[in-house]
């Protein structure tokens, strides 16, 4: 169902003017700590004329207060926070309002991760490196009561114990070391200023660090070196 669910009301009287058939857009919560990732979704969705970011909680604690006030329509919920775990989260908020639509977002998907999810009544599942259409479709369309999976997550899913074939990529040092900075949360000038180098320069190492790693975007190049191992989980900004 394209555009604001039934489950968001008016919160004044101006709500309730205007024609019966015209829908509101739908309201969307972002909960994530990695600070680049939700910036990166809120002016994502800004774009969106049928979409309304109503704030950003770094936290499930932030989450409940937000959800609370602001009752939005969608949680887009990452699964590691820096207070707990986003599944166990996703489930509260799901059974203080049973039609919140709560989108969970991860780095690592495995059966496990899915199975999870549809029982914390999660209505999609989406891989942290995905495609931003994606994401936009599961906060539009997936509905209460199912679990929306991307094919491609479940085509991995099911060949997850065959043994990767594609070469991890070599990064020099200086590119591996912008790549943690990147993973911890830290923008270019902030990496350029520790690493005692131009802003131009930074921008050259990233650059080569995206077309070794076949990433689109720095967060997708993160997720990318963290699945190869090139750094670890615990880089990633919390």
């Amino acid at each position: 169902m394209h555009g604001r669910s039934t489950s968001a009301l008016p919160t004044d009287s101006e709500g309730s003017e205007g024609s019966d058939d015209e829908v509101g857009p739908s309201t969307v919560l972002v909960v994530d700590d990695h600070v680049v990732f939700a910036q990166l979704v809120e002016r994502a969705l800004s774009h969106e004329p049928d979409l309304t970011c109503v704030g950003v909680a770094s936290s499930l604690a932030e989450a409940r207060r937000m959800c609370a006030i602001h009752r939005p329509d969608v949680v887009i919920m990452d699964v590691r926070l820096q207070d707990g775990d986003g599944i166990d989260g996703a489930a509260e908020l799901v059974a203080a309002d049973p039609t919140l639509r709560v989108v969970v977002l991860s780095a690592f998907i495995d059966s496990r991760l899915m199975q999870r999810a549809a029982r914390a009544g999660a209505t999609a599942l989406q891989a942290k490196d995905g495609e931003l259409d994606d994401l936009l479709d599961a906060i539009r369309y997936a509905e209460p009561g199912s679990l929306a999976v991307h094919p491609r997550l479940l085509h991995q899913l099911v060949n997850a114990d065959q043994t990767p074939t594609t070469p991890v990529p070599v990064l020099t040092q200086r590119e591996h070391e912008v790549l943690r900075m990147l993973a911890a949360g830290h923008d270019l000038s902030l990496i350029s200023r520790d690493l005692s180098i131009s802003i131009n320069t930074c921008r050259g190492h990233v650059k080569s660090v995206l077309a070794k790693l076949g990433a689109h975007s720095q967060l997708q190049a993160v997720v990318i070196a963290m699945r190869a191992g090139l750094i670890g989980a615990d880089e990633d900004g919390g």
